[in-house]
């Protein structure tokens, strides 16, 4: 678990992190599906693409039973991205201090 480099395929060049992260949220360990891409590479399908091959890695590789991502409420871009990766929104919390929506996905082979 950690973050990555996320590095363009066509053109060799760090664009971002991307990651699988531990978080402890209301005493329950829970995985987050993390991404970072520099803004000239949005807008392309790479958030959805990165975001579900870490959703393939952590169920297939990992066998975590389910996978989250955590978002600031103003950030809808980042929400959608979570959405068409096919993650659905559960609720807000504050976690450190800071408002986060929890999108969640459950593990296939677990449903």
């Amino acid at each position: 678990l950690g973050l990555w480099a996320t590095i363009h395929k066509p053109s060799g060049r760090f664009i971002g992190r991307c990651g699988l992260l531990p978080w402890t949220i209301e005493d329950r360990l829970e995985i987050e599906v993390a991404y970072l891409i520099a803004r000239e590479y949005w807008r392309q399908g790479l958030g959805v693409e990165i975001a579900r091959g870490l959703m393939r890695y952590g169920f297939a590789q990992l066998q975590l039973p389910r996978l989250i991502s955590l978002i600031a409420p103003e950030n809808v871009v980042s929400q959608r991205t979570a959405e068409k990766a096919g993650m659905i929104y559960e609720r807000e919390i504050v976690l450190d201090d800071l408002r986060c929506r929890v999108y969640a996905i459950a593990n296939p082979a677990e449903r």
